[in-house]
């Protein structure tokens, strides 16, 4: 077992614009990845399965809800923490990353932000300690850029909800505990449902077969004539907007996690390059070398930068979705660009599992395309410059 040497890039001494407590919360987190992922990781993705061992550090690193209030088990961090947290957490693996990323944005904020006092107390706590776990019923087989065309539906039958349809691509679904579904009523509005495991009706087939993400679990939700309590209705919040703001929270630490990704390529590419030796010296003493090097670190700190100041808008409550989309898009396809050239550094080595590169770059071609794909996100920000929606 290969020890893990990772070493973070920060070319423009960045760390100086963190606090002590970002650097504190970031350094358990990296540790704790160093730990308790790295040396399983390879394994578990050849195998095709999640390590759930590794749920209840990943609570203790505050990775389920960092931004939630202490008085409902989450830290009580800001934005900046939990973008740190995801960085580190996907500089292990994509997958690990995904499965905090949708515990944290795409299930316990939706309860916290448009749930009730009830709801908050009763789940909240549980998802924060990893007791819990969440999985977010958005996408669905014919629907997944237009969300709005969705079909699940549920129907008032006085003193419940019947709930029928089907989701897909789901993080998380195969173990899940719970899911924040997202249905339309009988006049056509979206509104959250939180549906539970052991619910008549409601099954959570696993997906096989997967090129990518192979660490991380992923399902469909299938909801036939599912009976949910009246009080498992999020209240606070109807229409598109109800979903789309979980993913906002989402793509901004998808943001930060690409970067650790990047980095990671990166720091194996390097320490490679100026060990491996051809015509009587380093490859990273050849100009073609050393161009991809320069590249990379160039890419990795301009996105490094994009977060930072993406984290304290945020922080700030004044960063917008079409913000959170460059972001999103940008550091996912740096990643992914710098996971292609790392590999080419390495040459027949970096297929291997050796290695960490090829997961990566297989991981990043799932990130580039959940939550917004590449050519989406792209139009967000067409839209959000000229006024015109070209998506639709």
């Amino acid at each position: 077992m290969k020890p893990d040497l990772f070493q973070a890039p920060d070319y423009y001494l960045l760390d100086e614009l963190l606090s002590d407590e970002h650097k504190m919360v970031r350094d358990a987190a990296r540790e704790w990845v160093k730990r308790e992922v790295s040396p399983i990781i390879e394994d578990y993705a050849q195998k095709a399965e999640f390590p759930k061992q590794i749920i209840s550090g990943l609570a203790d690193i505050g990775a389920f809800g960092p931004y939630i209030p202490e008085e409902y088990g989450g830290a009580g961090l800001d934005q900046i923490s939990y973008g740190l947290i995801m960085q580190e957490i996907e500089r292990g693996d994509s997958g690990v990353r995904s499965t905090a990323s949708v515990q944290s944005s795409l299930v316990m904020y939706p309860i916290w932000k448009y749930g009730n006092e009830e709801q908050r107390k009763k789940y909240l706590p549980k998802l924060a300690s990893g007791e819990f776990m969440g999985c977010f019923g958005l996408t669905e087989p014919d629907y997944g850029s237009n969300p709005g065309g969705m079909i699940t539906n549920f129907k008032d039958m006085g003193d419940h909800y019947l709930l029928n349809g089907a989701k897909m691509w789901i993080s998380n679904a195969p173990f899940a505990d719970i899911a924040v579904v997202w249905a339309k009523n009988e006049e056509g509005r979206i509104h959250g449902l939180i549906v539970e495991r052991g619910m008549e009706g409601f099954s959570t087939p696993e997906t096989h077969n997967k090129w990518s993400l192979r660490a991380s679990a992923t399902g469909e939700l299938i909801f036939d004539n599912v009976k949910v309590p009246k009080e498992n209705l999020l209240p606070n919040k109807s229409g598109l907007g109800g979903p789309l703001g979980c993913l906002d929270s989402a793509r901004y630490g998808i943001a930060w996690g690409a970067i650790g990704a990047a980095m990671d390529c990166y720091d194996t590419a390097l320490r490679y390059a100026k060990e491996r030796v051809q015509f009587d010296k380093p490859i990273a003493a050849t100009q073609l070398q050393q161009k991809k090097l320069a590249e990379m670190i160039t890419e990795i700190t301009k996105a490094q930068l994009l977060t930072w100041r993406l984290g304290v808008l945020r922080n700030e409550g004044k960063a917008t979705s079409a913000q959170i989309s460059m972001a999103k898009r940008n550091n996912v396809d740096m990643a992914l660009h710098i996971a292609r050239e790392a590999r080419q550094i390495l040459g027949g080595m970096g297929i291997t599992g050796e290695y960490s590169i090829m997961r990566h770059m297989m991981n990043l071609e799932s990130v580039i395309t959940y939550e917004g794909t590449h050519d989406i996100h792209l139009l967000i920000t067409g839209l959000d410059i000229t006024g015109h929606a070209a998506f639709k």
